[in-house]
């Protein structure tokens, strides 16, 4: 059946990436209160050693501790888990192990023997069943994610090795923030912008703290 267009209350898909000590955590729990009203409706998927628990003076959210191995199913299977406990938020704090952590994709690839094509054709369809699970779950989704320097090694005009700054770049694959609804910048300074944005509210790229009240923004959107 063909019907019209129209925005109503979709389950969002967000993301946070920063540095270390950027607030992802913090962050990302002001936006879920903002989004469901309240955090007794939230669960944070936590692989970053009980940082979720930090928070608990913020509001009554759930924590789902996640430890090695990070392999995509272990991902589907813990979101799978949340969606039957009847949360309506999951905060994956942090999906940048899925990729880079101990029993992730970058560690599962490196782990099989042969041709390093051939080992991407066995890799690449958990990866993309994680974020199929991700973007077809019923609830909000945030997925935080680590940003690092990144650096680019060449060889100058006489030979010799010359490093480079290539600036920040998420520990996820290449590609993963473009999935999201709206996927958010960190900076060490904790202000934020907007580096994927479907819902325009903050194209225009003034850096700014996100709270509850952006949450309610996004919410505010959504229902159209």
């Amino acid at each position: 059946m063909i019907r019209k267009a129209k925005r109503q209350n979709i389950p969002l898909k967000l993301g946070l990436s920063g540095p270390s000590g950027s607030g992802k955590t913090y962050s990302s729990i002001l936006l879920a209160k903002g989004l469901v009203g309240d955090l007794g409706k939230v669960c944070i998927l936590d692989t970053e050693n009980g940082s979720a628990d930090l928070y608990s003076h913020l509001g009554d959210y759930s924590v789902c501790p996640f430890e090695p191995p990070f392999k995509p199913q272990r991902y589907v299977d813990a979101i799978d888990y949340v969606v039957k406990e009847g949360f309506e938020c999951l905060i994956i704090d942090s999906t940048s192990h899925e990729w880079d952590g101990p029993g992730g994709c970058l560690e599962i690839h490196s782990s099989i023997p042969g041709n390093s094509f051939a080992a991407w054709k066995k890799v690449t369809p958990m990866h993309d069943a994680f974020i199929a699970k991700i973007l077809q779950s019923p609830i909000h989704v945030i997925c935080c994610m680590r940003r690092k320097q990144e650096y680019s090694i060449d060889k100058d005009s006489q030979g010799k090795t010359q490093v480079t700054k290539m600036g920040m770049k998420e520990i996820q694959r290449d590609g993963f923030e473009y999935e999201l609804t709206l996927s958010f910048s960190l900076e060490i300074n904790h202000t934020a912008t907007a580096s994927k944005d479907r819902t325009g509210l903050f194209s225009d790229a003034v850096p700014f703290i996100i709270s509850e009240e952006t949450g309610k923004m996004i919410k505010d959107w959504n229902n159209g």
